[in-house]
């Protein structure tokens, strides 16, 4: 199928086409609204003339061959009027009609399939069913649905959804701009992987906003990502499901932590996926970044307000949302002083006081020197832009920032309004084409800074960017015991202690040698997870009498608390010195294969919950990022007077692990490492849950 001939058709046909409000309507009113005449027909059997346009009864009478047919009728009709297009040319159709699998009915679902073959036969590329249709805004082709205020909506965005209502909402927004606006419904022959890869090599899209309820076709969204990625186009997603109702009971505390969702928020970190959280946010980072003439080079701001209050709540909610505001060189501090008035004091929050605002020159000359510090790499000037305009301040600052924006050496421009009232349009157009994005409110405004930083720190050489993606094959299930659990691990270079394991008591006693004092005596048994819950681990033994006693103990304490279980024996380990108790795991996504965990360990991993997700195989830098994303890395980097741990071993530690779940990616569900005891130099694991799929 060819895409290109469902997104950019040179002729299209209108089938069920009416003058009555509705999808038929509707769509026709869009499509002489917007589209070129002579590059459209309208088709209905009971009308001559349709809105003052010709009407054709059929599509046999159109005079010249299409590339794409819209159906505005009934479920039942779809599929002869498909083929009737086929034989007029048509490799590509809109279907808007439902009743398909999304009604979840058996004769929906073969009325799905029905369709699919028959696209597949005659090669033909299409949208839906169920959807809303889309608007190629370059190309000034409509084939949408729903009616929005007729204007100018030509841009660089290329928005992606499986919801006809939000690409409705997100036009109907007056700051929007797009490229392309696909509304995907049911996704069927094209899918969302599908309009991904086509706006990742479209030249007219800069930036790429979807809204993702799942993914259908796994392989060709990591394709489309890691494209995206190694251009540097920006994708932003808003992708329903966080709540983690409905995940199953993982047997290892990595699987409870590495739920679904935060599978996806892995795969985004990976290729330098935007995530956000709500519609205005995926309008507002998408349009930010597509109306920016340039990205910043380093992901640190600074900001220019007209008061002191304005300046307390960029310096609060930059702390808040983890934008950086570094302190300014003392050159620019120098240059500030002889700007501003005597009063003002120069610092990053700026307060610039009022006066610099009515004056042309001086704010540009402020603009400059803020700009020119090397520390900074985009600037938001903070002023609340009202609809009806009272205060002429704004005329003085947005020729300031026209002068400005106008020199090569300049840097990226925002505006930060502080007050949630309506924008004015007229201004917010101008400096939209200077390139300056006029943001929403104060904390939405943050939230994009902090998105637009993420995407300036992401360097995609740093990232593996492989998937490992599982073979559906059938495993037998179960857990590893401890001991063969550990060593499948040590052959990826983990330590683990000493290790014997005795299914006697005399056995146990005659390990002491191999082993050595102190020892750890633990029970070794598929079943029984939490061993010290029910007294099978015995620490710090130094003598021949209690490691007999605790070999009994453990045995007895087994059979009376778990009668099924199968035991092996019980280990007979030599005791290592306490460390910095971290975790390494694993989580084996069936969608995407193995997910490396990493955090605070012990028992602390269920309380803390401070982890980092990522899919694998992951490089040494990615590991890195996650080590150092921690709330507990100033634990690893040396607190209160410790002496760090060795975070290399650690890190390279995560590494190997990533290579393991790798390997054995058809044949592993979730591993635990935990505790890893990191020391001052070098680690060592003590304990270790191999679960198979």
């Amino acid at each position: 199928m060819d895409i290109k001939k469902l997104l950019s058709p040179d002729r299209i046909a209108v089938i069920g086409a009416s003058e009555k409000d509705g999808f038929g309507g509707d769509t026709c009113r869009n499509v002489i609204t917007y589209m070129k005449e002579g590059s459209y027909y309208f088709v209905n059997p009971k009308r001559d003339m349709v809105l003052g346009e010709k009407c054709y009864h059929s599509i046999d009478e159109i005079p010249e061959n299409i590339d794409l047919v819209v159906l505005c009728t009934p479920k039942s009709t779809v599929e002869g009027l498909i083929k009737k297009a086929s034989i007029k040319g048509a490799k590509a159709a809109v279907v808007y009609a439902s009743g398909y699998s999304e009604v979840g009915t058996k004769e929906g679902k073969e009325a799905e399939e029905s369709l699919i073959n028959l696209c597949k036969e005659l090669d033909i590329a299409l949208m839906g069913p169920n959807c809303a249709g889309y608007v190629n805004f370059i190309k000034g082709v409509s084939s949408f649905a729903f009616i929005s205020e007729e204007r100018d909506r030509k841009g660089a965005v290329g928005i992606v959804s499986q919801s006809g209502q939000l690409i409705l909402s997100m036009m109907d927004n007056p700051k929007m701009k797009f490229s392309h606006a696909i509304s995907s419904g049911n996704s069927i022959v094209c899918k969302m992987e599908d309009y991904l890869d086509f706006l990742v090599d479209d030249e007219d899209t800069k930036v790429i906003a979807m809204f993702l309820e799942g993914v259908k076709d796994t392989e060709h969204f990591i394709k489309g990502l890691k494209k995206a990625a190694i251009k540097g186009k920006p994708v932003v997603v808003l992708k329903t499901g966080r709540s983690e109702k409905g995940q199953k009971i993982a047997a290892s505390h990595t699987g409870s932590l590495s739920g679904a969702d935060k599978v996806y928020d892995a795969l985004f970190k990976k290729f330098g996926v935007i995530r956000v959280d709500d519609l205005e946010e995926l309008m507002s980072t998408a349009m930010a970044m597509a109306v920016l003439k340039k990205m910043p080079q380093i992901p640190n701001f600074a900001a220019m307000s007209l008061s002191g209050g304005e300046t307390g709540i960029c310096a609060d909610l930059g702390e808040l949302h983890g934008v950086k505001f570094m302190d300014f060189s003392c050159e620019t501090l120098e240059k500030l002083n002889e700007l501003l008035p005597s009063y003002a004091t120069p610092n990053n929050p700026l307060d610039m006081t009022a006066t610099l605002s009515y004056d042309v020159e001086k704010f540009a000359m402020a603009l400059e020197t803020v700009m020119s510090d090397p520390s900074v790499g985009l600037v938001a000037v903070g002023y609340t832009l009202l609809q009806e305009i009272a205060d002429p301040a704004i005329h003085y600052m947005a020729k300031s920032m026209e002068i400005v924006c106008a020199k090569p050496e300049s840097k990226p421009l925002v505006m930060i309004p502080f007050a949630e009232n309506t924008r004015n349009d007229e201004y917010r157009e101008k400096l939209a084409k200077i390139g300056v994005p006029v943001l929403p409110t104060s904390n939405y405004a943050f939230k994009i800074l902090r998105n637009i930083a993420d995407f300036v720190s992401y360097d995609p050489s740093k990232h593996d960017l492989k998937v490992e993606i599982p073979n559906e094959i059938e495993g037998s299930g179960g857990v590893l015991t401890e001991s063969e659990s550990k060593e499948i691990v040590g052959k990826y270079g983990i330590p683990f202690p000493k290790c014997v394991v005795a299914k006697s008591e005399e056995e146990a006693v005659k390990a002491i040698e191999e082993v050595g004092y102190p020892i750890v005596a633990k029970i070794d048994s598929p079943d029984i997870l939490h061993k010290s819950d029910i007294g099978c681990v015995k620490l710090n033994l130094n003598s021949e009498t209690e490691v007999r006693s605790a070999y009994n103990h453990i045995i007895r304490n087994a059979k009376e608390h778990c009668p099924d279980a199968r035991i092996s024996g019980v280990q007979i380990n030599n005791m290592v010195d306490s460390g910095i108790e971290m975790i390494i795991g694993v989580n084996n996504d069936p969608q995407f294969g193995p997910c490396i965990l990493c955090g605070l360990g012990g028992v602390f991993v269920e309380v803390f919950k401070d982890t980092a997700i990522r899919i694998a195989p992951v490089s040494y830098d990615e590991a890195y990022e996650m080590v150092t994303s921690l709330k507990g890395i100033k634990l690893l980097e040396g607190y209160r007077g410790n002496k760090p741990a060795d975070i290399g071993a650690y890190v390279e530690a995560i590494v190997n692990v990533s290579r393991l779940a790798c390997e054995h990616k058809d044949t592993m569900k979730e591993l635990d490492i935990n505790p890893i005891f990191l020391y001052e130099k070098g680690i060592c694991a003590v304990d270790a849950l191999f679960v198979k799929k």
